[in-house]
């Protein structure tokens, strides 16, 4: 299994020299997978292992601990991702005050070098790094040669026409449009977390609903959406609809995520749930009645049905789910 490293200090032999990608990895999206894959050329053609090197905290909620929240994914889904890729090592370092004050040559010197005693390193063409972002490319390229590690700069990866990054699946998932999101990514963008007990109105219109909150996931747009969902502990990805917003109906509350999946009768509270969003149905709204409100997820349900249907029928692994058009 591949192993996770939150300290550079005193690393054993193994667990240095390697051929490292450096980068936040939020989504592990085509362009970080670009990254990484620079870095695996180079391990392949050394014969030395393939490392990623990523903060924790990320320096966003390092510097900004209050603001939004804006994962993509949460890290056990990124160290599984990244896994996926052939990473043998995760360099999981701790994004702290003594960090972030790190010039670009100290933390070359110190991290890097001193540290993991790499032999390689992959990073995107936009990347900054060391205190105030003051270091890019081209001080990396300098380090590198003043070091003795080679250095790999990644152009930016296109869907064709824009740049694939984090931020352009931020952006689409806040926009209500989790199709192109999960264009960027190659996969649909999914929620996890642990299914808690809701005020249980559904289940007296014939919907219970899964409900988890999201915590430090970024909240896509408050609306209803096609899904599909996987439970601990049950087989295969089960088709849903659900509803992500503070259900002004009802009386506002916390955003919660509220999924009923069809011709499904389980207990499953308090088990972990991964909730694929496939399509954005409508935006949240309030409902002059709770009887206006049961009509309405009525119609949501067969409308998600039916799209579900038609990109492909049951639910497979979501390396294998339909992918957007």
């Amino acid at each position: 299994m591949t192993g996770v490293i939150s300290d550079y200090h005193k690393l054993p032999s193994s667990e240095r020299g390697a051929s490292v990608a450096l980068g936040n990895f939020d989504g592990v999206h085509a362009g970080h997978r670009a990254v990484i894959e620079a870095a695996a050329k180079v391990a392949r053609d050394r014969s030395i292992p393939l490392a990623a090197l990523i903060f924790e905290p990320p320096p966003r909620q390092f510097f900004r601990p209050d603001g939004e929240p804006f994962r993509i994914m949460r890290t056990v889904q990124r160290r599984e991702a990244l896994r996926d890729l052939g990473v043998e090592i995760i360099y999981e370092l701790p994004f702290d005050a003594p960090m972030s004050k790190m010039t670009p040559e100290v933390f070359v010197k110190t991290v890097l070098v001193d540290g993991l005693g790499l032999q390689h390193l992959a990073v995107g063409f936009d990347f900054r790094f060391g205190q105030g972002r003051e270091g890019d490319t081209s001080t990396l390229d300098q380090l590198a040669k003043a070091h003795g590690f080679t250095l790999s700069v990644v152009s930016p990866v296109t869907d064709g026409s824009a740049k694939i990054s984090s931020t352009a699946i931020r952006n689409a998932l806040q926009e209500g449009r989790p199709g192109e999101a999960a264009t960027f990514l190659e996969h649909y963008w999914i929620a996890d977390g642990v299914i808690e007990q809701g005020e249980q109105r559904g289940r007296t219109i014939n919907f219970p609903t899964a409900n988890l909150r999201l915590g430090e996931l970024i909240q896509p747009r408050f609306g209803v959406y096609a899904v599909w969902a996987r439970i601990e502990g049950l087989e295969g990805w089960h088709a849903g609809v659900a509803n992500f917003g503070r259900t002004p109906t009802t009386g506002d509350r916390d955003p919660l995520l509220e999924v009923h999946l069809f011709d499904f009768d389980r207990d499953i509270y308090g088990r972990k749930i991964e909730v694929a969003l496939v399509s954005y149905l409508r935006k949240e709204k309030k409902f002059d009645s709770f009887e206006a409100l049961t009509v309405q997820i009525a119609t949501d349900a067969s409308d998600a049905r039916q799209i579900l249907k038609a990109q492909g029928g049951g639910a497979l692994h979501i390396k294998s789910l339909p992918q957007p058009a």
